[in-house]
């Protein structure tokens, strides 16, 4: 890498090639990075096949194809009657109906404890429905998969911006130790979250600034830029960028911005940029805008 690079700086001193040439190994990378995640998107755990989030009333709730039922699932891939989710003082339980194909795993059950759960969820399933549940403050729904669901079969990619080395920007870490970030999600529910510090950093000469979430090892960003709306996602597109070297200077490459799970699905609940992470130029950069939702 080291002596392509020589190469390249030899070459351009020459005026042999134009100081906008790309990269091919940092393209590659780039390109690779993005089928990751596209991957990712496809995948049974991805955000894609999300059909459903149903907050669920203390008590019984009842579940199935039929409109009967409290919480409503897609009809052509549900029996009438699959049970009920209890809730019960914030713990949930279902009960499956008689002769009704709930799974969990390979086993066919009658019973099962939902919530609360240590590690991964819970995770039930009927012929192509998978669900389990979720907490927002006080707050507990059913999340809803369907592995046949049509955002799954409409799915065709996701346009990106050109690639350019411009958009990998040095940027000088900030402690923020004790400090908390006031995050709103999209349904209006607030809450707090930690923040590690911030990333300092200038564009066309101008000083900007983002306030992370995540660990010093591991920054992760949720930002809003000039783009939101008509090129890219409104709700503002994450990042995640590696913890600073011992002088406080990490890379900060817009290149590899992404939509949150909102622009895939209606079903996802994702935080919004803070006021502070709104920034006031456009990052030609990343994802481009998927869909309205």
């Amino acid at each position: 890498m080291k002596k392509y690079a020589t190469y390249i700086g030899i070459l351009l001193l020459a005026g042999v090639i134009s100081s906008f040439e790309l990269d091919p190994q940092y393209e590659s990378e780039i390109k690779s990075w993005h089928q990751k995640r596209v991957d990712e998107l496809k995948k049974e755990e991805g955000w894609l096949n999300l059909a459903g989030l149903f907050w669920l009333n203390e008590g019984d709730n009842t579940i199935g194809g039929n409109e009967k039922n409290t919480i409503v699932f897609p009809a052509e891939h549900s029996d009438a009657s699959l049970g009920k989710v209890i809730l019960k003082n914030g713990k949930v339980s279902f009960e499956a109906a008689k002769n009704s194909a709930v799974y969990n795993g390979d086993e066919l059950i009658t019973k099962a404890e939902l919530f609360p759960y240590t590690g991964k969820p819970t995770v039930l399933k009927h012929q192509s429905l998978r669900w389990f549940i979720i907490q927002r403050g006080d707050k507990y729904a059913i999340r809803l998969r369907d592995l046949e669901g049509p955002f799954v079969k409409a799915f065709k990619g996701i346009e990106t911006f050109p690639i350019s080395q411009d958009w990998r920007i040095k940027a000088k870490f900030i402690p923020t130790v004790g400090k908390k970030l006031t995050i709103l999600d999209i349904t209006g529910r607030s809450y707090q979250q930690d923040s590690p510090g911030k990333l300092v950093f200038n564009i066309d000469g101008k000083e900007y600034s983002l306030e992370a979430v995540g660990t010093k090892e591991r920054l992760h960003f949720v930002f809003g830029d000039l783009t939101n709306k008509h090129e890219s996602y409104g709700g503002g597109r994450f990042l995640d960028v590696p913890g600073p070297d011992a002088e406080g200077i990490t890379y900060i490459d817009f290149n590899k911005s992404y939509n949150p799970p909102c622009a895939f699905t209606p079903y996802a609940t994702c935080p919004l940029p803070t006021k502070e992470n709104k920034l006031a130029v456009a990052i030609t950069a990343g994802e481009k805008r998927y869909g309205d939702h």
